[in-house]
């Protein structure tokens, strides 16, 4: 089994998903954590998109261990969040403009009609790996959604292939940090 964690609107071929959101795909309607319906060791790999980030910064290990414990031995957690450092960079590089790092620094996230949740965190990449590494997994390095998920426009996209500009991947940078761990 795979699970895609916070999937909202998106769907991903072969995984099962789970998400506050009411789309027909959602497997499991309800929070990414805890998840205490999925078994010890059952899940192959778990993919998450930019919602680390609304958990407060002292849950995120609590969180962490509990995909791991989803996780079999060995098993992939491939992960993206905001890049906080690549966030800097645009905020200077743009003479100081704090509307073009609004969004992905501080999030909005409908989880109903009225209600919505907003990013609790941030990460840079050393201190995402110093947490991956406390919570037991290994072999911690970056992936390239690009070329895991493809560039052309109708391949699979999502905020893991957020670049500033806006899709400019041949002179943008991107702003998600994506990383991919392995359960020891």
């Amino acid at each position: 089994m795979k699970l895609h964690l916070g999937c909202g609107k998106r769907f991903l071929e072969g995984y099962k998903h789970i998400d506050y959101s009411d789309y027909k795909h959602i497997d499991w309607n309800q929070s990414i954590y805890p998840l205490p319906f999925i078994e010890d060791n059952s899940v192959e790999e778990i993919y998450s998109s930019h919602s680390l980030e609304y958990f407060d910064f002292f849950e995120v290990e609590d969180v962490l261990k509990e995909w791991g414990r989803c996780l079999i031995p060995k098993g992939k957690l491939r992960l993206s969040v905001p890049d906080f450092d690549k966030l800097l960079y645009v905020y200077q590089n743009t003479k100081f403009d704090i509307d073009r790092i609004i969004g992905p620094l501080f999030g909005r996230w409908k989880i109903n009609e009225k209600d919505y949740i907003y990013h609790k965190t941030v990460f840079t990449k050393q201190k995402l790996d110093a947490i991956l590494t406390t919570c037991k997994y290994q072999n911690i390095k970056e992936w390239n959604p690009l070329e895991y998920f493809g560039m052309e426009s109708d391949s699979y996209d999502d905020f893991s292939k957020a670049y500033f500009p806006h899709m400019d991947f041949k002179k943008g940078i991107p702003i998600s940090l994506n990383t991919i761990a392995e359960k020891i």
